[in-house]
């Protein structure tokens, strides 16, 4: 199972996106999203790529600089875009759900922070009851300051960590006490945060067993709502940083299995709910209620309780989602900023999605967040035979009953709690453009 494959934050993956589909593509999407009476409520992500300093590890789109001038520089064309992208929706700018990432959101000052509140708030109304959530890198922010962010609206809250252990932070030149992490996650609380993430990553270089069972008990002992535990993706090929990891230190595919598995038993007697794709969450979090009701959502944030969201993406490299498309700005910020100097949205590429597309997306959807797939659901809703439609995967699917990842019958197709270990590959089977090339290098590996 250990192969290179996707994560599955959309279908198809990004990097099947087209350069065809450009910024008056995307007016014309934005133009129809309502087409038919149906009214779907806004989501929001800003990229905000800037660090300053790099960890070893990162795979993110970022800038590392100590220069804040370059921070305030790129706060001006966010703007910018900001204002080209408020008109385009008109009187129907109602925002349910909002993210900021990175990089690092914290590189910029509160008052920076807060004027980018206020200049969405211009062109987007924030609803009472939504969801806003901001990722935070502890070492870069006061713990007096999440009262501010929680006053700017932000209701939740993630932090990076990654590990606790000290020689494993050195090898990834990402230095962070356990008192400066707590420390922060105790002001989120007093602060009256929502919900705290707690991000950690498995196969990182000098990481053992022993090691991450000591940070996982230390995160245990904080009791977040949700914690994330990613495969560490090394690619250094793709990714400069990378290159300063040795490979002899890195764990074994073996033991990386074996890292995941000790999470999931530690976390699992801790009585967190296993939500899928390396996410953990206590039972009374709204992705475990979600996932129970059946209304569980993944998209390019990971997995979400809100699916009927048009994502807006805002920034370099951002990605959304308007309709049946996905759209992605410049991935640099020479050509970022080229775009909006000449007034135009800087879409870069995207895709409009086909009939197969839609149905598979549905297929991986159900797969990936509630780890069953109702055959006569899909039947009912895209005019399909399942059966014939999917006969090579069925076909594949049967190599996967025999290692006990998947359960077969007339109605279902059911993930085991094995198999939910190993999802994308369980969702792989679906993907056609994998099926069509038989080439997944330019992905991560699964274990």
């Amino acid at each position: 199972m250990d192969r290179n494959g996707p994560r599955y934050t959309s279908y198809p993956t990004a990097d099947r996106f087209v350069e065809a589909f450009d910024a008056e593509t995307y007016r014309s999407w934005t133009a129809r999203r309502n087409i038919g009476g149906i009214r779907r409520a806004l989501s929001i992500y800003i990229h905000l790529p800037f660090c300053s300093t790099v960890c070893f590890y990162c795979a993110c789109n970022k800038v590392v600089t100590k220069d804040r001038s370059k921070g305030e520089k790129y706060l001006q064309y966010l703007f910018r875009e900001i204002d080209m992208q408020g008109p385009l929706f008109k009187d129907d700018r109602i925002v349910e759900q909002m993210h900021w990432g990175g990089g690092t959101p914290t590189f910029f000052t509160m008052d920076q922070l807060s004027e980018l509140c206020e200049h969405l708030k211009r062109h987007f109304q924030m609803s009472r009851d939504g969801e806003y959530s901001i990722e935070l890198d502890p070492r870069s922010i006061e713990p007096s300051e999440m009262q501010v962010l929680r006053d700017m609206g932000f209701n939740r809250v993630s932090l990076g960590v990654q590990d606790f252990d000290v020689d494993v932070q050195k090898a990834v030149n990402r230095i962070q006490s356990e008192e400066q992490t707590l420390a922060v996650m105790d002001a989120a609380r007093t602060s009256g945060f929502d919900s705290i993430n707690v991000d950690l990553i498995y196969g990182l270089p000098k990481q053992t067993l022993l090691s991450f069972n000591r940070t996982l008990g230390r995160v245990i002992s904080a009791s977040p709502d949700r914690i994330a535990i990613y495969n560490y993706a090394h690619l250094p090929t793709r990714f400069k940083p990378q290159r300063r990891i040795a490979d002899a230190e890195l764990p074994t595919p073996d033991v990386k299995l074996k890292l995941l598995g000790l999470a999931a038993q530690r976390l699992g007697e801790a009585g967190y709910v296993y939500i899928g794709m390396d996410h953990f969450a206590k039972p009374d979090d709204s992705l475990a209620i979600a996932q129970r009701h059946g209304h569980l959502h993944r998209n390019f944030q990971g997995y979400s309780t809100h699916a009927d969201c048009d994502l807006i993406g805002l920034g370099v490299s951002a990605i959304g989602a308007i309709g049946p498309t996905y759209s992605q700005n410049h991935r640099h910020l020479e050509t970022y900023y080229d775009a909006l100097d000449r007034n135009m949205l800087p879409v870069a590429r995207g895709l409009e999605l086909s009939a197969d597309d839609l149905l598979r997306r549905a297929v991986i959807q159900s797969l990936s967040c509630q780890f069953k797939l109702s055959k006569r659901s899909i039947e009912i809703a895209y005019l399909v035979d399942f059966e014939k439609y999917f006969q090579e995967e069925m076909t594949d699917l049967q190599q996967m009953v025999v290692d006990g990842l998947v359960e077969l019958d007339d109605e279902w197709i059911t993930v085991t709690p094995r198999g939910r270990m190993l999802i994308r590959n369980v969702c792989m089977v679906f993907d056609k453009y994998l099926r069509r090339e038989r080439e997944t290098m330019r992905y991560s590996r699964v274990i």
